[in-house]
C-alpha cells in the first residue's frame, strides 16, 4: 500500500522494502527512527519528555499479503491509522525497513515548499 501524499517515492525505496519483506510472513513498512526529542503535551504545555529510543516514523509504502491485510483491516475497524496499525491490532509485528528522509508526506503548506526544493535538486 502506498499513500499518494508521499508522491516523491523512489524505486530504490520500493526495492528495499521488497527485499526485506518478500519472504517475511507478516510484511513490513518503510520507517525512520525518530530523530528528535519527543514531547507529550496538554494544549501548548509540555507534560513529559517521551523516550525516543524505540520510536519510529511510519512511512509508505507498506507491504503485506493481501489476505492477511484484508482480515486485519476488517478486524481493526475504525481504529486504523495505516495498514501496519491494522496488522499490529491483529496481533502481528510488522518489520521496520529503513525508509528515507526524502520520502516526505505532503500534509502542511511547508511540506510542499520542501518538496519543491528537493525536486529542484534532483
Amino acid at each position: 500500500m502506498h499513500d499518494a501524499a508521499r508522491c516523491m517515492l523512489q524505486p530504490a525505496w520500493v526495492d528495499r522494502l521488497l527485499d526485506a519483506c518478500l519472504a517475511d510472513d507478516v510484511g513490513g513498512l518503510l520507517a525512520l527512527p525518530l530523530p528528535d526529542t519527543l514531547k507529550a503535551a496538554s494544549g501548548d504545555r509540555v507534560d513529559a519528555t517521551v523516550a525516543r529510543a524505540d520510536k519510529w516514523l511510519a512511512q509508505t509504502p507498506q507491504m503485506f499479503r493481501i489476505g492477511l491485510l484484508a482480515q486485519a483491516l476488517v478486524a481493526a475497524g475504525e481504529a486504523v491509522t495505516d495498514e501496519s496499525s491494522a496488522v499490529e491490532a491483529f496481533g502481528l509485528a510488522p518489520r521496520l525497513v529503513p525508509g528515507d528522509i526524502e520520502n516526505l508526506k505532503l500534509t502542511w503548506p511547508a511540506d510542499f515548499a520542501m518538496a519543491a526544493r528537493l525536486l529542484e535538486t534532483r
